[in-house]
């Protein structure tokens, strides 16, 4: 950030300033708005792309998948179809794929759930270790607060790292594995969850090569956005981690994850989960006893949608076609209203959901509840940082993916403002 302007000013100038953006928030309030850019969610220009698929499989439609017949029971791990697009998107070769139902979210927490319960590839299970002793868990901050409620639910202690512009700071993650405690670390390799960042080459090499003190460690691998690129000529990438691993002599290191929440319907898409054979034959024995296998026909209809990655990739260019001028307005709205003050800062991703906002030191959550009190719902202030905690109560993640475009830029009108008498007031109670 730059010099903040609002300590440039006189106690006379200051008042004035306040005065006069008290005035323009009554105004807004007068307004009666009810906008929302609380969560990451597609909006119906984005849905409405995925309609021709609900026209796939018709009465008369084909419905087997080589020599599986996707309407009747069988075939556990996934159609291979599916598994072989999803092998693609996730580094891999589908042999080390399974198929999930409509959340990656749910494969997480019931990968989870099988360490805590049976133990991972023969150690014992975390619940019985959790009886000795608190087990820790790494979370890379700013993060995905639904990440963080599913390891605080199984009752880890969660241990924020902070991420670097490229990734996770690996000298503190490599510190902290050499605790035996801590049994994970969540990852969002691309486009983060809000900051936008993708790691880096020597990022994920150094989490291939992490050893672990504990044998049960694993990286949840979360690659959510791995196509939701923004800009068709200025696409990031990031290293496959099983390749990595490989190189690494470390195949059982990671688990994977990615789904079609943001591509197709986030209420019945496909997910996956992808890792070493030895890992899902592990995981097997929690999944056969508790499913017969996820929605078949929705994966045949995914799969012969997209036909193949390349088929993926020309529907994610229409999304992104959707959610560029969206990101545009973000930026183009924050620079213009606050660029100049010195009073914030904000990520400028390339893909993904989100725009990381860090304001002064102590203003997220006043922000946040003004901005709602003008009627501007965003994401809880301290949601990116474990237990709702964040140290400096300066972070917010902006999701402008749902709103219209002119409800966007309405809401971000509100929002600037709410910073802008926010920074005010905290430069003046300084003063006191």
């Amino acid at each position: 950030m730059s010099e903040n302007w609002y300590e440039s000013l006189t106690d006379a100038e200051l008042n004035n300033e306040i005065a006069h953006l008290e005035e323009r928030a009554a105004q807004i309030a007068a307004q009666n708005l009810k906008l929302d850019m609380a969560r990451g969610k597609p909006s119906r220009e984005q849905l409405d792309l995925s309609r021709p698929m609900l026209d796939v499989l018709g009465a008369d439609a084909d419905l087997f998948d080589g020599s599986i017949d996707c309407a009747n029971y069988g075939c556990f791990e996934g159609i291979p179809s599916a598994r072989a697009l999803f092998a693609e998107l996730l580094g891999t070769q589908a042999q080390n794929v399974f198929m999930g139902g409509e959340s990656s979210l749910t494969l997480e927490f019931d990968t989870l759930e099988h360490a805590m319960v049976k133990g991972v590839m023969g150690n014992t299970p975390l619940m019985y270790q959790m009886q000795k002793a608190p087990l820790k868990w790494i979370c890379l901050v700013p993060g995905y607060d639904r990440h963080f409620a599913i390891t605080q639910h199984f009752g880890f202690e969660l241990i924020p790292a902070p991420l670097t512009g490229c990734g996770p700071d690996m000298d503190i993650v490599e510190e902290l594995v050499k605790d035996p405690q801590v049994k994970g670390m969540w990852c969002v390799p691309q486009y983060s969850n809000p900051s936008g960042e993708t790691y880096s080459s020597e990022v994920v090499e150094r989490i291939a090569n992490l050893k672990p003190a504990a044998a049960d460690f694993r990286v949840y691998w979360d690659n959510a956005y791995c196509e939701h690129h923004l800009y068709e000529d200025d696409r990031e990438h990031v290293d496959s981690i099983f390749d990595a691993c490989e190189k690494a002599d470390n195949p059982h290191l990671v688990y994977a994850f990615c789904s079609t929440s943001k591509m197709t319907f986030p209420g019945a898409g496909v997910s996956a989960l992808a890792a070493s054979k030895e890992n899902l034959a592990d995981l097997a024995q929690s999944n056969t006893n508790r499913l017969i296998g996820h929605d078949k026909l929705n994966q045949l209809r995914h799969a012969r949608f997209f036909g193949d990655v390349e088929g993926l990739r020309a529907h994610m260019n229409k999304h992104a076609a959707v959610l560029r001028p969206r990101f545009d307005a973000v930026n183009r709205k924050l620079e213009q209203e606050l660029g100049s003050l010195g009073v914030a800062s904000w990520t400028h991703p390339k893909g993904g959901y989100f725009v990381s906002f860090t304001g002064m030191p102590g203003s997220a959550k006043a922000t946040v509840s003004m901005a709602k009190e003008l009627g501007i719902t965003l994401t809880g202030a301290g949601s990116t940082w474990p237990y709702g905690e964040d140290p400096q109560d300066s972070n917010i993640r902006i999701a402008p993916t749902m709103p219209t475009l002119s409800n966007l830029e309405q809401a971000l009108d509100v929002f600037t403002v709410c910073v802008k008498l926010v920074s005010a007031r905290l430069v003046r109670d300084a003063r006191r």
